[in-house]
Parts: C-alpha cells; structure tokens; sequence
C-alpha cells in the first residue's frame, strides 16, 4: 500500500507573481493523482510538525527566527528566490508533518512506502539557510527522524531533482549514518555537486549531468554512481527527494527527462529498498515548475510506487 499525504494548507504558501514554485503546482499534482488508477491510494492529511521536530536538522533557535520572520500580511524576502507569506509557516510545518509521518508508517508496517504532495520544496535548506525556494529540508528531517525515533541505523537519501540538494549535502557532510545520493545538472544552481564533494565519511554522492543530458545519460549515470552505493549502504529506509525539474518541459534547466524517467528510477530504488529495508520508502516532493510535465512525472512516480 502507498500513503498519499496531501493538505490544502499547501496552496497557503504565496509567492510573487510569475514565481515559478506557485500554488498552483498542487493543483496539478492533485489532478494527476485524482484518476481511477489512484483510488487505492491511502490519502492522509498531515498535522502540523513541532518545531522540535524541525530542530532535528535545523537548530532551534534559527527555527524561531524563521517561524517570527513570516509576516502577517504581503510578502518578507529570505533571499531574492525565498519568501514568507502569512500562510507560510503552517504550510510548511505540515510538509515536515508529512515527511515525518511517512516515516512513522513506513517503519511502522502501515504501508511499504508513502509520497508527500506538499511544497515548498525543501532540499536546498542548509542547516542555518533558507534557499532556493526551500525553508525546512524535509528529506533531512525525515531521515533523522527515522534515527532518532525510530532507531534506524543507516538511512539513504536519493535525489534526482534537477537543482543539487545542496541543503542536504551541507546537513549529513560528517554523518556518516546517512548517505545522500545526487543526479543533477552541472552546471546550475546552486552551484554545488561536483564529483568530489564526498563528505568526510565518503556518503556523499554525486553525478551531475551536463546541460542537454537525456534520460539515457540520466538512466547510465544512476546505474554508474547512486544504485551501486545504495546497494552497498543496505540502508533501513530510503527517502527520495523527488523533484521532476529535470523533465524536458521545464524552464528552470536543460535535461531531457521524460516521466518514464522517474517511474524507471523509482523501480530502481524499489528493487534495492526491497533486498535492504522491505521495501521502506518515504518521498518527498522537490521542484517540478512546468504543470504538466510536474503533473506527468508525479503519476508515473506515484503508479510505481503503487507497485510494491
């Protein structure tokens, strides 16, 4: 069984206008799982995290001047890509929610895995830096929650969204209980993913791709780099950080992904996190600014999840 998590709380978060990380991404997502494919999915609203939940990756009082930065009307900056809005804080609170109660199902049998369809996205969040769209790094928290909590001794995380989880990089650089994994294009925002950032106990992995790279690049590069790694790492759960900007129709990059991209590397990972973990997995959704390839790319993810 999947989990579906989903919250109208997710359309709160506001941007300016003609930003591409809108309200009306969660539109899409909801009609592409709204099919009579998806009826068997198992469809939860998420509850608001505790901002201890937060502090897991973040520390605690950089979560409290973020929580007080978000304005009660219009708009604050963060950064010139970044912003608060009044619905802000409870939307992301519940992305983190949903992460993390991914988490609590997966570990607790209730399901083989689980996908949030909340944004923002999250995995350009560094410890103490809010970026790229993204406040809270719901990957990473999810992935300590499942330490902390839950006991699990390896966790992996898997990130095929077109920008470098940079935020993650930056959170597990010294931890050597986490592995985190990156195809992305290189060069791009923000800038980081080369192959030799490794992190201090070799759990970083990277394999950027070039400008113009299509799925068989992508597919060469995922067999090559993050699928023998992950074998290796026999992690107790795996997160994805599922971002389908790397899909030929969006306009923040140049890769030439198509949705069966995404529906072939979540069947990758499946396979491994069946041998390594029974099948435990939590994904999180990233970017993905074109609706329609978003919306192509998030059915083809979910449907093979639905497989397990």
């Amino acid at each position: 069984m999947t989990i579906l998590f989903s919250h109208e709380a997710a359309r709160a978060h506001r941007t300016p206008h003609g930003h591409p990380e809108r309200p009306e991404r969660m539109q899409a997502v909801q009609d592409a799982l709204a099919p009579e494919a998806f009826a068997s999915l198992d469809r939860r609203s998420p509850e608001p995290a505790s901002l201890e939940t937060v502090a897991l990756a973040h520390p605690e009082e950089w979560v409290l001047a973020m929580v007080k930065a978000a304005p009660s009307e219009g708009l604050v900056h963060v950064d010139s890509d970044t912003v608060l809005s009044p619905g802000t804080i409870d939307c992301v609170l519940r992305g983190v929610g949903a992460a993390v109660a991914g988490v609590d199902a997966v570990m607790a049998r209730e399901a083989r895995n689980a996908f949030s369809a909340m944004r923002p996205p999250g995995h350009h969040a560094e410890r103490t830096r809010a970026m790229g769209f993204c406040l809270f790094n719901n990957a990473a928290i999810a992935a300590r929650h499942a330490r902390m909590v839950h006991g699990a001794e390896r966790v992996a995380i898997v990130d095929w969204d077109v920008h470098h989880g940079n935020g993650s990089q930056d959170i597990f650089w010294d931890d050597p209980s986490v592995l985190f994994c990156s195809t992305h294009q290189m060069p791009l925002y923000p800038g980081t993913g080369a192959v030799s950032e490794a992190g201090e106990h070799d759990t970083i992995v990277n394999a950027p791709l070039k400008p113009g790279a299509d799925g068989e690049r992508f597919r060469e590069a995922f067999e090559a780099r993050v699928l023998p790694r992950l074998r290796d790492f026999r992690p107790d759960l795996i997160v994805i950080s599922a971002g389908f900007d790397a899909h030929w129709r969006d306009p923040l990059a140049n890769l030439m992904l198509e949705a069966e991209d995404f529906a072939w590397a979540t069947r990758q990972v499946m396979a491994i996190a069946e041998q390594a973990c029974d099948g435990r997995i939590v994904s999180v959704l990233e970017g993905g600014y074109d609706l329609r390839g978003l919306a192509e790319s998030t059915a083809a993810h979910v449907a093979a999840l639905m497989e397990a």
